[in-house]
């Protein structure tokens, strides 16, 4: 058997509860796919986005709904080794990969502060002119579970807002493009697991500020969000899951102030008198 279909086949054999059907899942919750869609499938070079080019590539071969499917990467200046394992992994497993080369990580490099804001913004703005340049109508990008938990609490935390990651988004700035998140439902710990099992070796991060190749350890603000979540869970197994349920079920009448559409509301807007209450007349 090829291997590019041995590690394929083992996401719906031995991992067909925890990631497969939480893929399909995610996909059918969420709409994400619908017939003619054509999706350029973002590859950074990290675990989760092959993971994610491996999963669509199943569900387009086993799907009623046709979608074409592109595999596109953009190096915004990988260390020449780190390139070199991106194009190691597409050949192993045979995805024929569109690569594109920019300047982020120099340009990013003397921004000062919020580089990663800016990488992010320019990341996004390069995938979704490449990808129309392909004829593609969505980009697909590899964020999982424990990213839209991290988010969600990151946000709150360290930005002052109750907001989350999103399962597809509207681009605002390319009319017609969608952006849409597949392994949405994906925990982080069965795909590292995939991952083992197939003896696979990924980048861990695709920015030259931290990447050191496949061994190297997270920090920052999102590695201590994620030790707080792994603390958490362990007072409280369900803690993740309730922090993501918490998104799917907002209860604005218990909520002082809310921003929908750039405008601000506040419970006191239509707080009004008690129930029950009427004015006395005047004599």
């Amino acid at each position: 058997m090829e291997r590019s279909v041995e590690i394929e086949r083992s996401i719906i054999k031995k991992y067909k509860k925890p990631i497969w059907h939480r893929f399909i899942g995610g996909c059918k919750d969420y709409r994400l796919i619908g017939a003619g869609d054509r999706i350029a499938v973002c590859i950074s070079g990290g675990k989760d986005s092959f993971l994610l080019a491996c999963c669509l590539r199943q569900l387009q071969r086993h799907s009623d709904v046709p979608f074409a499917l592109e595999f596109l990467c953009m190096d915004p200046g990988y260390r020449p080794e780190n390139r070199a394992m991106i194009e190691h992994n597409a050949a192993l497993m045979a995805l024929p990969l569109h690569i594109f080369e920019t300047e982020i990580f120099d340009t990013v490099a003397h921004a000062g502060q919020s580089p990663c804001y800016l990488c992010a913004r320019m990341r996004r703005g390069y995938l979704y002119k490449n990808a129309q340049a392909l004829g593609c109508n969505k980009i697909a990008l590899g964020h999982h579970f424990d990213d839209v938990i991290e988010t969600t609490l990151m946000s709150m935390l360290w930005g002052a807002e109750v907001k989350t990651m999103m399962p597809k988004l509207h681009s605002t700035n390319y009319p017609g493009m969608e952006l849409i998140r597949p392994l949405y439902l994906v925990r982080e710990a069965d795909i590292l697991a995939w991952k083992r099992y197939n003896g696979l070796s990924f980048l861990q991060c695709a920015c030259r500020f931290t990447e050191r190749g496949a061994d190297s350890a997270p920090h920052g603000a999102r590695a201590q969000t994620k030790a707080l979540i792994a603390a958490l869970r362990g007072a409280n197994p369900q803690a993740d899951v309730n922090l993501f349920r918490s998104m799917h079920s907002v209860n604005l009448n218990m909520t002082p102030g809310w921003t929908k559409d750039g405008q601000a509301h506040s419970f006191l807007d239509d707080y009004g008198a008690p129930p029950g209450f009427a004015p006395e007349a005047d004599e």
